[in-house]
């Protein structure tokens, strides 16, 4: 592991270091299904642009659907994820981890389907075709470290894109999200 990453901790399924705004979109995960998969996601709102309060808004069911015509088509969606890392490093989280967020929607991965029963869903903030910052990459290291440290089962994958679990339907984090400075943090 790499001694310069930060080191977080979770407590009860949340990480201590992440500001905390509770979604309601999320439930029990099935009988004997823990966190085994880490999926990587993407998400800009409105599409292209970074700040503001608007992704908080649309995992809290509070997206305003005339406030830019993007949102039209997602507001009355009912969407979480556990952790977003944002731009600049800072690190939300929605829903505790040993609970179900509503992250990945229809998905497969080694012909298990409903991934979202056994998976966490990591957004960081940006576009499939804008690299990413050195500090999401950092944060996103430090996160699945941890996540490895108190669900031993995450450790037997490496992380996927949002793309590999819903290939046609989705395509974050996308070509600008690059896997090998993410594998360099891990080893």
């Amino acid at each position: 592991m790499d001694a310069g990453l930060p080191r977080l901790e979770i407590v009860d399924g949340v990480l201590r270091q992440a500001r905390w705004l509770a979604s309601p979109n999320h439930d029990a995960r099935p009988a004997g299904c823990s966190p085994e998969l880490l999926v990587v996601h993407g998400i800009s709102l409105p599409p292209g642009e970074f700040g503001g309060p608007w992704i908080d808004r649309l995992f809290t069911n509070e997206l305003p659907a005339e406030a830019h015509p993007a949102f039209r088509e997602i507001a009355a969606l009912r969407v979480s994820s556990h952790v977003l890392i944002r731009r600049d490093g800072e690190l939300v989280q929605y829903v505790p981890f040993h609970l179900r967020a509503w992250h990945a929607g229809v998905s497969c991965w080694q012909g298990r389907t409903r991934c979202n029963d056994f998976s966490i869903g990591i957004e960081l903030e940006g576009t499939d075709t804008q690299a990413y910052e050195p500090v999401q990459y950092r944060q996103l290291a430090a996160v699945v470290q941890a996540l490895q440290r108190a669900y031993p089962a995450v450790g037997r994958h490496l992380p996927v894109g949002h793309s590999d679990i819903a290939p046609g339907r989705k395509t974050d984090p996308g070509p600008a999200f690059d896997w090998q400075t993410l594998a360099a943090l891990l080893a």
